[in-house]
């Protein structure tokens, strides 16, 4: 870790067996030792963020606890935004021209286009869709040593003109030979910008379900098994905005205590399983339930 020094952005190194504890001490680790520093989305009285580079590695990211119970929402948000990522259900959102959103991490990765302008609805399309996570599956499957299975969202002739450009901005993905014949699928993913006290463990939940995906579709399509390896995800700019700090601090210091199990759950945790099939019920019958597009 280096401190924030004059004109420095601090770099922070997190290792954790598991979600619930990567959370945390990336929390704590930003609350101490982040740059402050202001963001273009605070109000008069916000006071600056904290903000650091991190990088954060997770030994395993389905150890159990898997699920921490503090983060800001719940298990029926959880899963709506794990359909969002992994199965597109919030994709007809996507509206720019109306003012809704201009894009969901689904349709990126799973329907790559880009456009000239992504608020004009005629704007040419010069590319078909690419989806990239068929050819991560595909490459490795091919070469399981390739190191270059991965898939982007980031569109040039569009995200730069908009108000709200994608966070994530890479994944990329390797298989390991292990003894027997196994492999195991490593994924990086890289950020731009992150919400780490609202958004963090949504977003690494979901990543990691498709991880998962990707593992098993790898493991069918040449017949050995693949499971999911270690996940390391990178953020330029991993902060806790200003205006959570009255809602944050209590919790930070609860953290302090270095003991998240006390405050996780594992997936298999009958409250848990029960709200989730729940969600999924709910989903099922209105995707749009749990949350709705920005106008």
């Amino acid at each position: 870790m280096t401190a924030a020094s004059a004109g420095n952005i601090p770099t922070i190194n997190i290792e954790a067996s598991c979600l619930p504890e990567a959370w945390e001490k990336a929390v704590v680790a930003v609350w101490d030792n982040g740059l402050q520093i202001k963001t273009q989305y605070d109000k008069p009285a916000d006071p600056p963020s904290r903000d650091a580079t991190v990088m954060v590695a997770v030994a395993d990211p389905f150890a159990e606890p898997r699920i921490h119970k503090n983060f800001p929402g719940g298990p029926e948000e959880l899963e709506s935004y794990r359909q969002e990522v992994v199965s597109g259900i919030h994709d007809h959102w996507i509206d720019p021209a109306a003012g809704k959103w201009t894009y969901t991490y689904h349709e990126r990765l799973f329907a790559y286009s880009p456009v000239e302008d992504i608020r004009n609805p005629k704007s040419p399309k010069p590319f078909k869709k690419v989806d990239q996570i068929q050819y991560i599956i595909d490459s490795l499957s091919n070469v399981h040593h390739t190191r270059r299975s991965q898939a982007i969202t980031w569109m040039p002739t569009a995200d730069p003109k908009t108000d709200d450009p994608p966070c994530l901005q890479r994944i990329w993905c390797r298989l390991v030979e292990n003894a027997g014949g196994s492999f195991s699928l490593n994924m990086n993913t890289h950020w731009r910008s992150r919400d780490l006290y609202k958004a963090w463990f949504m977003n690494v939940y979901a990543l990691t379900e498709l991880q998962r995906i990707i593992a098993d579709k790898i493991s069918k399509k040449i017949d050995r098994p693949v499971s999911v390896g270690r996940y390391v995800d990178i953020s330029d700019s991993l902060h806790i905005y200003g205006s959570y700090f009255s809602n944050a601090a209590a919790e930070i210091e609860k953290m302090r205590d270095g003991h998240f199990e006390k405050r996780s759950w594992p997936s298999t945790h009958p409250a848990f399983k029960m709200m989730t099939a729940e969600a999924r019920g709910r989903l099922e019958k209105d995707p749009d339930c749990f949350a709705k597009p920005k106008k």
